[in-house]
């Protein structure tokens, strides 16, 4: 049986198919936005015609809560790139739990304060919904079945490749020049609320437009 050893993996879970819910939750310091569900499913053919056993997803989610337990920060990034590593300008969230329900594994992640983090609120805030992507390493046999997952992350999507996905115009829009003018206004407002307000009203616009 041939096997890819090795190789990239990136599984897509729609808002809906990820059965993902909203929790806003005030620590004191400012009411904190997160996103919750499930990150990574085990034991069905997903979209890529790959089965994750439940004993890799099991692995998978012990190894996010031994980093956690060591009190390591795992962040994730809005659009996943096509790589293994983390790159700290396009952070928008942590994880902050996994568990397994089921052959699932389920997980809770924090929107950060950072311009990716903002758009990330933004567009959720205004009923944008995005999906989640595992990124990870493995080996995928010829039937499909992966071994040896090693989980990275996982991001936050603008078009997850599963059933029941929102229209592909949220991801085509993400390339446009209006796009470009966002990314660039959400690295340059951090300190500043009244271009912070201006992003928004450019998040509102964006969001609009697409519901066109």
């Amino acid at each position: 049986m041939n096997i890819k050893q090795n190789i990239i993996l990136q599984e897509h879970l729609s808002f809906s198919k990820a059965k993902m819910t909203l929790l806003h939750e005030d620590d004191g310091s400012g009411k904190k936005l997160y996103m919750s569900g499930i990150f990574i499913q085990g034991g069905v053919k997903n979209l890529n015609e790959r089965i994750y056993p439940v004993k890799e997803i099991s692995s998978a989610v012990n190894y996010i809560n031994e980093q956690l337990a060591d009190d390591l920060s795992i962040c994730g990034e809005l659009d996943h790139p096509e790589e293994l590593n983390i790159n700290l300008d396009r952070v928008s969230h942590v994880i902050t739990q996994m568990w397994m329900d089921g052959p699932s594994g389920m997980g809770k992640l924090q929107i950060l304060p950072t311009p990716m983090g903002q758009i990330v609120r933004t567009l959720l805030e205004s009923g944008v919904k995005l999906g989640v992507s595992s990124r990870g390493s493995g080996n995928v046999a010829e039937n499909g079945e992966v071994s040896d997952f090693q989980i990275v992350t996982v991001d936050i999507v603008a078009r997850p490749s599963a059933p029941n996905a929102y229209p592909v115009a949220v991801y085509e829009t993400l390339n446009n020049k209006r796009s470009k003018v966002i990314e660039d206004l959400a690295r340059s407002v951090q300190d500043d609320q009244r271009a912070k307000s201006f992003l928004k009203q450019e998040l509102m616009a964006w969001v609009k437009n697409l519901k066109n």
